[in-house]
């Protein structure tokens, strides 16, 4: 048995849940699923980067044992915030780690990008029950995540809604059945615009998804389409298949959230209308269901489906993602840092939407894919590429 198929028996209620980033869009979205039945749940801690008042509010409402934000420099709002409601406040890296590994049942890492690698391994060394929001803890330290997640007989399971779809649809026990997986991808907001014109885009028009309610970080990265690379290098530690097994297909309605082909040519896919409760709620109740009040999928009403390979020119950082990849080593992680700098600089209206990507490939071609050898190589990594990229804005 692999660490993806570890079924526990449904646990009686209340499941002692963990919100790591509970400020953000996936975070408001599992306590909304929560609220709806609070007596199967009990909420152990919740954390935030810097939204103090939200997190205090969401940590009052639910009765959450302690709450923790990452900016240091907000304790002392935070705890006054929660004067007098017996929960307990707490700030920093280390606090956010210590949360983290509280025992509990179920974790949602939802903290975005690198910073939420070192809270989900804590989450995974308790062995919880993992539900991997932050793609970027595996596109970093994929190799190290899993194997930590096999040692501490924790479960993974995805929330992006196109890796929640393949582990709804893949046979595990019979993988090498399997010809390929098949991303799909909305195109995002910029999807059949010409290069020439996307020099000019604003933050403004890169936000502004045309299916799905999200933050700035990851709207931009589906404008760029860097979000599919990113999936594509999370796929494969997910489900142990090479990049030459990964297809990446645009499918601009977002019903089909992803597929898995076999080799008998049948193809399965996971369908549903554009909301994260339907992937959140699959993991929130694993190995049961749960019903949620997401609007119910009318394929009469919606009339057609389309289809489309993504454009190379277009999307070069579909293309630098695949190669990071194949490299190996810490590409992936140059690849995230860099990615995460660059697009921070674009929203600061430092740099233009078409410099993210050759921030992005100058970063990776400076620093190579060498071989990292434990978590602090990795980090070591990350922290350099982040200079790097940020040398580069100007």
């Amino acid at each position: 048995m692999t660490w993806a198929q570890q079924r526990p028996a449904a646990k009686a209620a209340p499941r002692r849940v963990t919100i790591l980033g509970s400020t953000g869009s996936v975070g408001c979205s599992t306590l909304d699923l929560i609220g709806r039945t609070p007596e199967a749940f009990k909420v152990v801690a919740l954390s935030a980067n810097g939204s103090v008042a939200r997190l205090a509010a969401q940590a009052r409402q639910v009765g959450a044992e302690i709450a923790v934000v990452a900016d240091e420099r907000q304790y002392g709002a935070l705890k006054e915030a929660l004067s007098g409601s017996g929960i307990e406040a707490a700030a920093g890296a280390a606090a956010l780690c210590e949360a983290a590994a509280r025992p509990v049942d179920w974790v949602m890492a939802a903290i975005v990008g690198a910073a939420g690698l070192a809270p989900t391994l804590a989450a995974v060394r308790q062995g919880a029950i993992v539900a991997l929001a932050n793609k970027e803890a595996l596109v970093c330290a994929g190799a190290l995540v899993t194997a930590e997640v096999a040692r501490c007989g924790a479960t993974l399971l995805p929330v992006d809604s196109e890796h929640n779809a393949i582990f709804q649809v893949l046979d595990f026990d019979r993988l090498d059945s399997v010809e390929r997986i098949i991303l799909t991808a909305s195109g995002g907001p910029f999807r059949a615009m010409a290069r020439s014109e996307m020099a000019s885009v604003t933050p403004e028009q890169a936000v502004a998804h045309p299916n799905w309610d999200m933050g700035a970080k990851i709207s931009v990265d589906s404008a760029t389409m860097m979000n599919k690379g990113l999936e594509l290098i999370e796929a494969h530690h997910l489900f142990g298949l090479p990049d030459t097994r990964i297809e990446i297909l645009v499918h601009p309605q977002s019903v089909v959230h992803s597929m898995v082909a076999y080799v008998d040519g049948s193809v399965l896919a996971q369908m549903g209308l554009p909301d994260m409760r339907t992937p959140i709620a699959y993991t929130l109740a694993w190995p049961a269901r749960m019903a949620t009040p997401v609007e119910r999928l009318d394929l009469a009403r919606i009339g057609q489906l389309t289809f489309e390979a993504p454009d190379p020119d277009r999307f070069p950082a579909l293309r630098l993602a695949r190669a990071a990849l194949q490299a190996g080593g810490i590409a992936p992680t140059v690849l995230n840092a860099a990615n995460e700098i660059a697009v921070q600089g674009f929203l600061d209206r430092r740099i233009g939407f078409l410099d993210i990507a050759a921030v992005v490939e100058e970063t990776l071609e400076r620093l190579g894919a060498r071989v990292p050898s434990d978590l602090a190589d990795i980090l070591e990594a990350d922290c350099t590429a982040r200079a790097v990229a940020t040398s580069l804005l100007s």
